[in-house]
Protein backbone atom coordinates (compact mmCIF):
# COMPACT_ATOMS: atom_id res chain seq x y z
CA UNK A 1 0.00 0.00 0.00
CA UNK A 2 2.56 2.47 0.87
CA UNK A 3 4.67 1.70 -2.37
CA UNK A 4 1.47 1.94 -4.47
CA UNK A 5 1.05 5.30 -2.80
CA UNK A 6 4.05 6.52 -3.21
CA UNK A 7 3.83 6.13 -6.75
CA UNK A 8 0.71 7.91 -6.86
CA UNK A 9 2.15 10.83 -4.88
CA UNK A 10 5.11 11.13 -7.44
CA UNK A 11 7.30 10.16 -4.76
CA UNK A 12 8.72 6.59 -5.90
CA UNK A 13 9.08 5.92 -9.42
CA UNK A 14 7.73 2.14 -10.60
CA UNK A 15 10.36 0.02 -11.38
CA UNK A 16 9.26 -3.90 -11.33
CA UNK A 17 12.57 -4.80 -9.58
CA UNK A 18 13.03 -1.89 -7.64
CA UNK A 19 9.64 -2.50 -5.96
CA UNK A 20 9.88 -6.21 -5.96
CA UNK A 21 13.14 -5.45 -3.76
CA UNK A 22 11.61 -2.60 -1.68
CA UNK A 23 8.28 -5.15 -1.23
CA UNK A 24 10.77 -7.82 0.26
CA UNK A 25 12.72 -5.62 2.52
CA UNK A 26 9.62 -4.57 3.94
CA UNK A 27 8.00 -7.57 4.70
CA UNK A 28 11.13 -9.19 5.55
CA UNK A 29 12.29 -6.42 8.54
CA UNK A 30 8.67 -6.80 9.11
CA UNK A 31 8.56 -10.84 9.64
CA UNK A 32 12.19 -10.65 11.52
CA UNK A 33 11.23 -8.10 13.66
CA UNK A 34 7.91 -9.44 14.90
CA UNK A 35 9.37 -12.99 15.22
CA UNK A 36 12.08 -11.83 17.67
CA UNK A 37 9.22 -9.88 19.67
CA UNK A 38 6.88 -12.58 19.52
CA UNK A 39 9.42 -15.33 20.78
CA UNK A 40 11.21 -13.05 23.20
CA UNK A 41 7.91 -12.65 24.61
CA UNK A 42 6.71 -16.17 24.70
CA UNK A 43 9.99 -17.30 26.57
CA UNK A 44 9.60 -14.29 29.33
CA UNK A 45 6.06 -15.00 30.40
CA UNK A 46 7.92 -18.49 30.98
CA UNK A 47 9.22 -17.36 34.19
CA UNK A 48 6.64 -15.82 35.75
CA UNK A 49 2.47 -16.32 36.16
CA UNK A 50 1.07 -12.93 36.85
CA UNK A 51 -1.95 -12.87 34.29
CA UNK A 52 -2.13 -8.38 34.29
CA UNK A 53 1.54 -8.49 33.38
CA UNK A 54 1.51 -10.61 30.52
CA UNK A 55 -1.88 -9.16 29.43
CA UNK A 56 -0.10 -5.54 29.13
CA UNK A 57 3.29 -7.45 27.62
CA UNK A 58 0.65 -8.46 24.27
CA UNK A 59 -0.38 -4.92 24.46
CA UNK A 60 3.01 -3.31 24.63
CA UNK A 61 4.44 -5.54 21.91
CA UNK A 62 1.57 -4.80 19.76
CA UNK A 63 2.15 -1.62 19.94
CA UNK A 64 5.84 -1.70 20.15
CA UNK A 65 6.77 -3.89 17.56
CA UNK A 66 4.57 -1.79 14.69
CA UNK A 67 6.88 1.24 16.01
CA UNK A 68 10.20 -0.56 15.81
CA UNK A 69 9.43 -1.94 12.50
CA UNK A 70 8.49 1.41 10.96
CA UNK A 71 11.72 2.88 12.14
CA UNK A 72 14.01 0.33 11.00
CA UNK A 73 12.15 0.42 7.40
CA UNK A 74 9.71 -2.36 7.96
CA UNK A 75 5.90 -2.82 7.42
CA UNK A 76 4.87 -2.48 10.80
CA UNK A 77 1.55 -4.16 10.08
CA UNK A 78 3.30 -7.94 9.34
CA UNK A 79 5.09 -7.18 12.08
CA UNK A 80 2.79 -7.13 14.28
CA UNK A 81 0.69 -10.02 12.85
CA UNK A 82 3.68 -11.98 13.40
CA UNK A 83 4.25 -10.98 16.81
CA UNK A 84 0.41 -11.90 17.02
CA UNK A 85 0.62 -15.25 15.36
CA UNK A 86 3.42 -16.86 17.55
CA UNK A 87 1.92 -14.94 20.76
CA UNK A 88 -1.35 -17.14 19.86
CA UNK A 89 -0.14 -20.31 18.52
CA UNK A 90 2.87 -20.52 20.39
CA UNK A 91 4.02 -18.55 23.03
CA UNK A 92 0.15 -18.70 25.04
CA UNK A 93 1.01 -22.64 25.54
CA UNK A 94 3.96 -22.49 26.73
CA UNK A 95 4.54 -19.20 29.05
CA UNK A 96 0.75 -18.83 30.18
CA UNK A 97 -1.76 -21.32 32.17
CA UNK A 98 -5.36 -21.51 30.85
CA UNK A 99 -6.45 -18.88 33.52
CA UNK A 100 -3.98 -16.93 31.99
CA UNK A 101 -4.83 -17.26 28.28
CA UNK A 102 -8.70 -16.81 28.71
CA UNK A 103 -8.00 -13.58 30.20
CA UNK A 104 -6.08 -11.93 27.29
CA UNK A 105 -8.62 -13.45 24.60
CA UNK A 106 -11.27 -11.68 26.27
CA UNK A 107 -9.40 -8.38 26.68
CA UNK A 108 -8.28 -8.69 22.65
CA UNK A 109 -11.86 -9.38 22.28
CA UNK A 110 -13.04 -6.56 23.65
CA UNK A 111 -9.73 -4.08 22.51
CA UNK A 112 -10.70 -5.71 18.98
CA UNK A 113 -14.45 -4.75 19.22
CA UNK A 114 -13.64 -1.09 20.42
CA UNK A 115 -10.89 -0.60 17.83
CA UNK A 116 -13.44 -1.66 15.13
CA UNK A 117 -16.06 0.91 16.75
CA UNK A 118 -13.88 3.97 16.37
CA UNK A 119 -12.74 2.96 12.92
CA UNK A 120 -16.48 2.61 11.98
CA UNK A 121 -16.78 6.35 13.62
CA UNK A 122 -14.49 7.61 11.57
CA UNK A 123 -15.88 5.97 8.45
CA UNK A 124 -19.56 7.92 9.38
CA UNK A 125 -17.05 11.31 9.85
CA UNK A 126 -15.64 11.53 6.72
CA UNK A 127 -17.45 9.49 4.19
CA UNK A 128 -20.25 11.32 2.17
CA UNK A 129 -22.79 9.14 1.69
CA UNK A 130 -23.71 11.31 -1.78
CA UNK A 131 -20.47 10.72 -3.40
CA UNK A 132 -21.23 7.04 -3.53
CA UNK A 133 -23.72 7.52 -6.73
CA UNK A 134 -21.05 9.90 -8.11
CA UNK A 135 -18.71 7.34 -8.16
CA UNK A 136 -21.37 4.43 -8.80
CA UNK A 137 -19.67 3.39 -11.91
CA UNK A 138 -16.25 2.97 -10.71
CA UNK A 139 -17.53 1.31 -7.55
CA UNK A 140 -19.50 -1.19 -9.46
CA UNK A 141 -15.42 -2.20 -11.51
CA UNK A 142 -14.15 -2.56 -8.09
CA UNK A 143 -16.41 -4.76 -7.06
CA UNK A 144 -16.33 -7.04 -9.98
CA UNK A 145 -12.38 -6.69 -9.58
CA UNK A 146 -12.51 -7.77 -6.29
CA UNK A 147 -15.09 -10.39 -7.27
CA UNK A 148 -12.62 -12.02 -10.16
CA UNK A 149 -9.59 -11.30 -8.29
CA UNK A 150 -10.70 -13.75 -5.00
CA UNK A 151 -12.03 -16.59 -7.53
CA UNK A 152 -8.99 -16.82 -9.05
CA UNK A 153 -7.18 -17.26 -5.85
CA UNK A 154 -9.11 -19.32 -3.76
CA UNK A 155 -9.88 -22.11 -6.96
CA UNK A 156 -6.35 -21.62 -7.69
CA UNK A 157 -4.57 -22.20 -4.66
CA UNK A 158 -6.90 -24.49 -3.42
CA UNK A 159 -6.28 -26.61 -6.37
CA UNK A 160 -2.68 -26.91 -5.57
CA UNK A 161 -3.93 -27.49 -2.22
CA UNK A 162 -5.97 -30.29 -3.51
CA UNK A 163 -3.05 -31.86 -5.30
CA UNK A 164 -0.65 -32.02 -1.99
CA UNK A 165 -2.39 -33.23 0.43
CA UNK A 166 -4.70 -36.28 1.24
CA UNK A 167 -7.72 -37.31 -0.15
CA UNK A 168 -9.32 -36.85 3.17
CA UNK A 169 -8.38 -33.07 3.42
CA UNK A 170 -9.21 -31.77 0.21
CA UNK A 171 -11.26 -28.31 0.10
CA UNK A 172 -14.31 -29.37 -1.47
CA UNK A 173 -15.85 -26.86 -4.39
CA UNK A 174 -18.55 -25.90 -1.64
CA UNK A 175 -15.98 -24.66 0.92
CA UNK A 176 -14.33 -23.12 -1.92
CA UNK A 177 -17.41 -21.74 -3.28
CA UNK A 178 -17.73 -20.42 0.09
CA UNK A 179 -14.33 -19.36 0.91
CA UNK A 180 -14.93 -17.14 -2.13
CA UNK A 181 -18.08 -14.97 -1.35
CA UNK A 182 -17.57 -15.11 2.23
CA UNK A 183 -14.32 -12.37 1.66
CA UNK A 184 -15.83 -9.70 3.64
CA UNK A 185 -13.76 -6.30 4.00
CA UNK A 186 -13.85 -3.86 6.74
CA UNK A 187 -11.92 -2.03 8.92
CA UNK A 188 -8.67 -2.01 7.96
CA UNK A 189 -9.37 -1.53 4.36
CA UNK A 190 -11.26 1.92 5.34
CA UNK A 191 -8.52 2.43 7.70
CA UNK A 192 -5.68 2.53 4.56
CA UNK A 193 -8.20 4.60 2.29
CA UNK A 194 -8.68 7.41 4.85
CA UNK A 195 -4.94 7.82 5.85
CA UNK A 196 -4.54 8.74 1.82
CA UNK A 197 -3.04 12.16 2.49
CA UNK A 198 -5.28 14.93 1.05
CA UNK A 199 -2.42 16.01 -1.52
CA UNK A 200 -3.73 13.19 -3.50
CA UNK A 201 -6.90 14.76 -5.79
CA UNK A 202 -8.41 10.92 -5.83
CA UNK A 203 -8.78 11.19 -2.57
CA UNK A 204 -12.55 11.60 -1.97
CA UNK A 205 -12.89 9.10 -4.99
CA UNK A 206 -10.73 6.29 -3.35
CA UNK A 207 -12.60 6.37 -0.04
CA UNK A 208 -16.11 6.46 -1.89
CA UNK A 209 -14.57 2.78 -4.35
CA UNK A 210 -13.66 1.46 -0.48
CA UNK A 211 -17.06 2.00 1.51
CA UNK A 212 -18.89 0.86 -1.72
CA UNK A 213 -17.05 -2.10 -1.76
CA UNK A 214 -17.35 -2.27 2.31
CA UNK A 215 -21.11 -2.13 1.85
CA UNK A 216 -21.68 -4.60 -0.79
CA UNK A 217 -19.17 -7.13 1.34
CA UNK A 218 -21.08 -6.66 4.33
CA UNK A 219 -25.24 -6.19 3.60
CA UNK A 220 -25.42 -7.92 0.34
CA UNK A 221 -22.38 -10.69 1.18
CA UNK A 222 -22.42 -10.63 4.79
CA UNK A 223 -26.65 -11.21 4.40
CA UNK A 224 -26.39 -13.77 1.73
CA UNK A 225 -24.19 -16.31 3.51
CA UNK A 226 -26.75 -18.19 5.71
CA UNK A 227 -28.62 -18.85 2.68
CA UNK A 228 -25.12 -20.35 0.67
CA UNK A 229 -24.47 -21.81 3.41
CA UNK A 230 -28.20 -23.42 2.67
CA UNK A 231 -28.36 -24.09 -0.64
CA UNK A 232 -24.51 -26.02 -0.53
CA UNK A 233 -25.66 -28.21 2.14
CA UNK A 234 -23.15 -27.05 4.50
CA UNK A 235 -25.34 -25.46 7.39
CA UNK A 236 -25.57 -29.09 9.42
CA UNK A 237 -26.06 -29.25 13.14
CA UNK A 238 -22.62 -30.26 13.88
CA UNK A 239 -21.28 -27.18 15.77
CA UNK A 240 -24.52 -27.06 17.98
CA UNK A 241 -23.96 -30.64 18.54
CA UNK A 242 -20.81 -30.27 19.13
CA UNK A 243 -21.30 -27.12 21.23
CA UNK A 244 -23.60 -29.12 23.39
CA UNK A 245 -21.24 -32.46 23.98
CA UNK A 246 -18.86 -29.91 25.13
CA UNK A 247 -20.94 -28.90 27.73
CA UNK A 248 -21.64 -32.50 28.75
CA UNK A 249 -17.77 -32.62 29.08
CA UNK A 250 -18.06 -29.63 31.81
CA UNK A 251 -20.98 -30.45 33.45
CA UNK A 252 -19.20 -33.95 34.33
CA UNK A 253 -15.64 -32.61 35.20
CA UNK A 254 -17.86 -30.41 37.47
CA UNK A 255 -19.44 -33.23 39.24
CA UNK A 256 -16.69 -35.46 39.50
CA UNK A 257 -14.88 -32.70 41.45
CA UNK A 258 -18.13 -32.15 43.53
CA UNK A 259 -18.05 -36.59 43.98
CA UNK A 260 -14.09 -35.84 45.33
CA UNK A 261 -14.44 -32.60 47.64
CA UNK A 262 -17.87 -34.36 49.21
CA UNK A 263 -15.31 -37.95 49.39
CA UNK A 264 -12.45 -35.65 51.12
CA UNK A 265 -14.87 -34.10 53.49
CA UNK A 266 -16.56 -37.47 54.31
CA UNK A 267 -13.10 -38.27 55.27
CA UNK A 268 -11.97 -35.42 57.42
CA UNK A 269 -14.99 -36.43 59.35
CA UNK A 270 -15.99 -33.36 58.58
CA UNK A 271 -19.66 -33.81 57.24
CA UNK A 272 -21.86 -37.23 58.79
CA UNK A 273 -21.36 -40.38 56.77
CA UNK A 274 -25.04 -40.95 55.59
CA UNK A 275 -25.49 -37.31 54.49
CA UNK A 276 -22.46 -37.48 52.28
CA UNK A 277 -23.51 -40.73 51.12
CA UNK A 278 -26.54 -39.78 50.07
CA UNK A 279 -25.07 -36.23 48.57
CA UNK A 280 -23.06 -38.73 46.27
CA UNK A 281 -25.49 -41.00 45.34
CA UNK A 282 -27.43 -38.29 44.39
CA UNK A 283 -24.26 -36.35 42.46
CA UNK A 284 -23.31 -40.10 40.88
CA UNK A 285 -27.06 -40.70 39.35
CA UNK A 286 -26.16 -37.19 37.40
CA UNK A 287 -22.68 -38.48 36.11
CA UNK A 288 -24.67 -41.60 35.05
CA UNK A 289 -26.99 -39.95 33.38
CA UNK A 290 -24.71 -37.59 31.68
CA UNK A 291 -22.64 -40.55 30.41
CA UNK A 292 -25.28 -42.22 28.79
CA UNK A 293 -26.20 -39.05 27.10
CA UNK A 294 -22.83 -38.40 25.34
CA UNK A 295 -22.48 -41.98 24.89
CA UNK A 296 -26.00 -41.72 22.89
CA UNK A 297 -24.60 -38.62 21.09
CA UNK A 298 -21.46 -40.19 20.09
CA UNK A 299 -23.17 -43.44 18.50
CA UNK A 300 -25.67 -41.32 16.77
CA UNK A 301 -23.01 -38.80 15.58
CA UNK A 302 -19.92 -40.71 14.67
CA UNK A 303 -17.80 -37.33 13.67
CA UNK A 304 -18.31 -36.21 17.69
CA UNK A 305 -16.05 -39.46 18.74
CA UNK A 306 -13.11 -37.89 16.16
CA UNK A 307 -14.03 -34.20 17.90
CA UNK A 308 -13.93 -35.47 21.56
CA UNK A 309 -10.60 -37.15 20.59
CA UNK A 310 -9.15 -34.32 19.61
CA UNK A 311 -10.65 -32.53 22.74
CA UNK A 312 -8.31 -34.94 24.54
CA UNK A 313 -5.34 -34.74 22.61
CA UNK A 314 -5.39 -30.78 23.08
CA UNK A 315 -6.09 -30.89 26.60
CA UNK A 316 -3.04 -33.40 27.10
CA UNK A 317 -1.30 -31.28 25.28
CA UNK A 318 -1.54 -28.10 27.16
CA UNK A 319 -1.12 -30.13 30.75
CA UNK A 320 2.57 -30.95 29.23
CA UNK A 321 2.96 -27.46 28.32
CA UNK A 322 1.65 -26.28 31.17
CA UNK A 323 3.90 -28.29 33.14
CA UNK A 324 7.20 -27.35 31.71
CA UNK A 325 6.46 -23.88 32.26
CA UNK A 326 5.87 -24.52 35.57
CA UNK A 327 9.40 -26.42 36.49
CA UNK A 328 10.91 -22.97 34.34
CA UNK A 329 8.99 -20.44 36.13
CA UNK A 330 10.45 -22.80 39.58
CA UNK A 331 13.87 -22.44 37.86
CA UNK A 332 14.10 -26.37 38.08
CA UNK A 333 14.93 -26.05 34.09
CA UNK A 334 16.52 -23.27 32.10
CA UNK A 335 15.35 -23.91 28.79
CA UNK A 336 11.65 -25.29 27.13
CA UNK A 337 11.33 -29.17 26.67
CA UNK A 338 10.28 -29.68 22.93
CA UNK A 339 6.77 -31.69 23.09
CA UNK A 340 7.04 -35.32 23.70
CA UNK A 341 3.78 -35.86 23.36
CA UNK A 342 3.18 -33.86 20.04
CA UNK A 343 4.47 -36.85 17.33
CA UNK A 344 3.40 -39.70 20.26
CA UNK A 345 -0.38 -38.13 20.24
CA UNK A 346 -1.22 -38.87 16.47
CA UNK A 347 -4.85 -40.04 15.23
Amino acid sequence: FNLLLGIALGVDQFDVSVTIAQFLVFTGIGVSVGALIGFGISFLTQRFDLPLVEQSLTLVSAYGTYIVAEELGGSGVIAVVTTALILGNFGSRIGMNPRTRLVVSEFWEFLAFFVNSIVFLLIGDQVQFSSLSTYIDSIGIAIATMLLARLISVFGLSFFSNMVTPDNEDISWQGQTVLWWGGLRGSVSVALALSVPAALAEREEIIAIVFGVMLFTLLVQGLTAKPLLEVLNLLGDQQPLRQKYMQGIARRVALNRVINRVKELMERQEVDDEFGRYQLALVQGQVDKLQEEMQAMQVSNPDLQEFAAEQIREELLAIESDTYAEFIRAGQLKNELAPLLQDVLVD
